[in-house]
This record gives structure tokens, sequence and C-alpha cells, in this order.
């Protein structure tokens, strides 16, 4: 199993960048995101981590969000979008 990290903030101005450099993690055989690093978010961080998602099921690979703060855990459960992610602990 391979993991790599996020940045402390994920939110509007460095979701791309996020999502480039976690797209190509995937591609090389990433199976989890490791959230602890997360301080600073928005519903882009959501949006990043449904595409990450996304991303390795089409590789047929399965994909693991860990760590995930409380409080992006409890936006995207608001949003409706925590059945679209597998986190774990």
């Amino acid at each position: 199993m391979s993991r790599f990290e996020t940045a402390a903030t994920l939110t509007h101005d460095s979701a791309k960048s996020a999502l480039d450099a976690g797209l190509s993690r995937i591609a090389a055989g990433a199976t989890e995101v490791d959230c602890a690093p997360l301080k600073q978010f928005d519903s882009s961080a959501l949006a990043v981590l449904i595409a990450w998602q996304r991303a390795a099921t089409a590789r047929g690979a399965a994909f693991a969000v860990v760590n995930l703060p409380s409080g992006l855990a409890s936006l995207a459960q608001v949003y409706g979008v925590d059945t679209l992610l597998t986190f774990r602990h």
C-alpha cells in the first residue's frame, strides 16, 4: 500500500496543484491519502478528494482517505458527499 499526504492547506487557491500532484501519485499506484497535515481547508478539498477517489476507481484500485479532519468530515456529510469517499482512521 502506498500513501501520500496532503499539504497543511487545501483551499480553492491550492486545489489545482493538489489535484494534479495526487493524480500523479495515484497513477503511480498510491492507494491512500493521509490528511493528518490538513489544517486549513474549504469545500475545494472535498472536490479534490472525490476526484482522487474517482481516479483510483477508474484504475480499478481501492483508495482510502485516512485521518480526515473532523471539520472536513462534517462538511462532507452536510454536502451529502460523505458516501462518495472511503474513510479510515
